[in-house]
């Protein structure tokens, strides 16, 4: 399997013109920022994970995504190719488009035939959907990547996005936004994937919802759910906890003998979030 790009660079180098081949560095290093650049690699396992990554590469897989799919039958042509790429790079962007909205991001990706050749052994576009990261140092020890070129359809864990809150009728009151949801998965033609959903909440007044169904996105896009009606927000009141309690006064019913009075108390109020993963990829 590794050794598929053998083949194919001796190809390039038979079909490509001097004017192309000079046409084709110039591109190289004109390329788009985001443009992933990514040589094969031939060995797997950890001690040659770990050389490439003192040597400024990040390990990386790429495949089709029927090779996650349960049925034997589809994952027949996964086009999996083992690869690094620079880590420098790869660092760059995750800074520049920050997670979540790395994973929902489509880049183009070339698989070049070593480090900085003007060979192109095969191009196209990839979605990541995983980064491994060291558990202590947070560093990034893989990528995992699958093809999304036009035409094909992709299940996507979508981020959402909440916007309006500044001018929201209810936050306004001294409401607070409940998010039950942080990401939605749709199944996506690859060139209609969306970065990101946002979920307006600038006309919502206290007890209002946002539902899964009410939520705009292109008229290609599937929502893989089996309950539409599900809340993705709602407005809440605030808990009166930190509120002074309120209490009757009795002193103005001028009833001789009695007096009150009462100190405030407050109560803890917690607040938590979850989210899942549907996968996990190794590629080490």
């Amino acid at each position: 399997m590794a050794k598929w790009w053998r083949s194919t660079a001796g190809h390039v180098r038979t079909v490509v013109t001097n004017q192309r081949a000079s046409s084709s560095i110039l591109q190289f290093q004109s390329a788009s920022y985001h443009t992933i650049q990514a040589i094969p690699r031939e060995y797997t396992g950890s001690r040659v994970s770990t050389k490439d990554r003192i040597q400024g590469r990040t390990p990386a897989v790429v495949f089709t995504q029927n090779l996650l799919d349960r049925n034997p039958t589809s994952r027949q042509v996964s086009r999996k190719h083992l690869l690094t790429a620079e880590t420098k790079q790869i660092k760059a962007i995750l800074n520049s488009i920050e997670l979540p909205f790395f994973c929902s991001t489509r880049f183009p990706l070339q698989i070049r035939a070593g480090s900085g050749s003007s060979h192109l052994l095969e191009s196209g576009n990839v979605l990541p959907i995983k980064i491994h990261r060291d558990e202590e140092t947070g560093k990034i020890l893989n990528l995992v990547f699958v093809w999304a070129d036009d035409g094909s359809e992709l299940k996507v864990d979508v981020p959402v996005v909440f916007k309006g809150e500044d001018v929201c009728p209810g936050l306004n009151k001294g409401g607070s936004l409940n998010r039950f949801r942080t990401s939605l998965k749709y199944l996506c033609p690859a060139e209609h994937i969306p970065p990101k959903i946002e979920v307006d909440v600038s006309n919502l007044d206290i007890g209002d919802r946002v539902f899964m169904r009410d939520v705009e996105v292109h008229p290609s896009l599937k929502l893989l759910s089996k309950n539409e009606t599900m809340p993705i927000c709602k407005i809440v009141p605030t808990s009166l906890g930190n509120q002074e309690p309120t209490v009757h006064d009795l002193s103005s019913l001028d009833l001789p003998g009695w007096r009150m009075s009462c100190a405030p108390q407050n109560t803890p109020h917690h607040q938590c979030e979850t989210q899942s993963l549907n996968h996990q990829v190794i590629c080490s």
